[in-house]
């Protein structure tokens, strides 16, 4: 049976990448939807079986429109996560690829894009405007049908490859180690064909308003049973001005009795717990091992 995958789009977006490396075509059918919000209410209402979105991003912190929409307008868990390198690249229709640098007038691509090579952008092009996009995607597309433009485009090596321009730099972000977080989510479990690199379970805890030290005795519940926390935020509940809840994510899975323990516990001091899921996470460089293995 082919799955029906819903993804922040339009293709030769990071998150398109994303998408075909968990759920590979033909097996899945790949669907581009233009914003978080219409991506996470297709699995909800049903129009599609899975989706994948971005939650965080290495450099510029979490995706705050994924979050807020797994927390109050969707009622989906998480299946699924994938680690995944973010390499941009500065591409250019083929009949300006012979200008020099300080001739291009404009640099397109979405704000995150820009935010993660604003260092190299003040360096090689301090004289270019930056011109934000709705995607990396819609960038590479501009520049596809403006030939006559002395514009460049930040976006992705597929989306130079779809619009045929040439990539005039590689690995322009300012920081290496720059990653994304992908999940996948949908109402039902799925059983993923290949190894996972680790087990994680995100949880969402309300704390009681008139408990001080809440939140300490939420943190040791999971800290003497060490259990190892790799990701706390806090997020406004939306109910009054210093009202907020936290997204915990745990590196155990959700059925381990010293994660059921941990949540009895905090459940008993009066917190408000929500599961938001218990799933595998996978790098990119592993599944891609996995896939040519096979």
């Amino acid at each position: 049976m082919i799955e029906t995958v819903a993804y922040l789009g339009p293709q030769g977006t990071f998150t398109h990448e994303a998408a075909l490396t968990l759920f590979p075509e033909p097996s899945a059918e790949l669907v581009p939807y233009p914003a978080i919000p219409d991506v996470l209410s297709a699995v909800d209402r049903g129009v599609a079986d899975l989706a994948v979105v971005p939650v965080e991003n290495a450099l510029e912190g979490s995706v705050n429109s994924t979050l807020d929409w797994l927390v109050h307008h969707i009622n989906v868990p998480i299946i699924g996560e994938l680690i995944y390198p973010i390499a941009h690249c500065l591409m250019v229709h083929p009949a300006q690829a012979k200008r020099s640098k300080d001739e291009f007038v404009r640099i397109l691509s979405h704000p995150q894009a820009i935010a993660q090579c604003q260092l190299h952008l003040r360096k090689e092009y301090p004289l270019a405007e930056v011109v934000y996009t709705d995607s990396t995607a819609q960038a590479a597309r501009l520049i596809r049908d403006h030939p006559g433009e002395a514009w460049a485009a930040i976006g992705t090596r597929r989306a130079a490859e779809m619009n045929q321009l040439y990539l005039l730099q590689e690995q322009i972000q300012d920081h290496p180690n720059n990653y994304t977080r992908f999940i996948a989510v949908g109402k039902q479990k799925k059983v993923w064909p290949f190894p996972a690199s680790q087990l994680k379970t995100s949880v969402q805890v309300t704390l009681p308003s008139d408990y001080p030290g809440a939140l300490y005795q939420v943190l040791a519940a999971f800290s003497w049973r060490k259990i190892n926390l790799c990701h706390i935020e806090s997020r406004p509940t939306k109910t009054g001005l210093g009202n907020y809840f936290f997204l915990i994510d745990a590196e155990i899975a959700e059925e381990h009795v010293l994660m059921q323990g941990a949540l009895a516990e905090i459940e008993a001091l009066g917190c408000q717990v929500r599961l938001l899921g218990s799933y595998p996470c996978y790098q990119k460089e592993s599944l891609q091992t996995t896939y040519k293995s096979r």
